[in-house]
């Protein structure tokens, strides 16, 4: 597709408590951001049953990342729980790489290397381990082989993508939200997190700039095409950091370059930045949420 993609998405999370909830606070990582491919429109936050607080019942901000963050109560009693995401969204064709035209990977590792008093790009925080996608021998060594000297640093992101898709099985409720790189690397097999998270985990442990995209991947393909894994729930994949195209996103459960079939939400240093919904709760027992994305095509 050559031409900008209208999307609608619908993201519904429900918890059915097998007990009561007396009080419950609530974070929500829900409202998509601004791109440079991407233009929100009509965004709409439906929670039932309404949250304490009247008109300032949610409240709106911006965290860390500058992903939009919105936060609401309950103090009354309640024995369920709907969140309702609804908007529309323009996509931008991507523009088209060039992998083998980029930087060798040992010189842009250089470079986002601390010097005291040296002016460094934003990227330098994404080299950093975080609990999900930690520096760790194992990840260097799932990378051998791939971190040839003077490869070209997009080159060689593809390649690990490739590699990441291949040794991991797509399989889902084989994890869960606190598994790791590390754990997902032994199962060898996980869902789209956990894909995100080994390749991030990698390119950490080789001193190079990832970050964790969460978002949506369009339900129904066009006739013809191919029905892209994970579809039926919020998705997650990577974007490594080139200095000469800025974020370059790859989907390695798909093992696909990121183009307008994928809607962006937030994006951070891992899921626990950015998790959708997550709360803290006083009763309501241990029953996981539904959880139901239905993205369509409107052009």
């Amino acid at each position: 597709m050559t031409g900008p993609r209208m999307l609608a998405v619908r993201h519904e999370t429900c918890y059915d408590y097998d007990t009561p909830v007396e009080v419950a606070h609530h974070s929500a990582h829900l409202r998509p951001r601004e791109t440079e491919l991407q233009r929100v429109q009509g965004w709409e936050l439906r929670i039932d049953p309404a949250p304490e607080g009247g008109r300032d019942a949610v409240q709106e901000s911006r965290d860390a990342f500058g992903n939009w963050r919105h936060g609401f109560s309950h103090a009354r009693v309640h024995e369920r729980l709907t969140v309702v995401s609804r908007f529309r969204v323009q996509l931008l064709p991507p523009p088209l790489l060039d992998v083998d035209n980029s930087p060798p990977w040992q010189q842009v590792a250089q470079s986002l290397r601390y010097r005291a008093g040296a002016q460094q790009p934003d990227a330098v925080e994404f080299v950093l381990g975080s609990p999900f996608a930690a520096h760790h021998a194992l990840l260097a060594e799932f990378g051998n082989g791939l971190f040839e000297p003077e490869r070209p640093l997009l080159g060689l992101a593809w390649a690990l993508m490739d590699r990441v898709h291949e040794r991991i099985r797509y399989q889902p409720h084989s994890t869960d939200v606190a598994t790791d790189a590390l754990q997902a690397l032994k199962q060898g097999r996980g869902v789209c997190q956990d894909f995100a998270h080994l390749m991030i985990g990698t390119l950490r442990s080789h001193g190079l700039a990832a970050r964790y995209i969460s978002g949506y991947l369009l339900t129904q393909p066009p006739p013809g095409q191919p029905r892209l894994v994970g579809a039926d729930a919020s998705h997650a994949w990577v974007a490594v950091w080139c200095p000469l195209n800025g974020w370059v996103a790859l989907d390695p459960t798909n093992n696909v370059a990121v183009a307008q079939d994928h809607v962006t939400l937030a994006h951070g240093r891992d899921y626990a930045d950015v998790a959708p919904l997550r709360g803290v709760i006083r009763g309501g027992g241990s029953t996981p949420p539904h959880v139901g994305v239905t993205v369509e095509p409107l052009t």
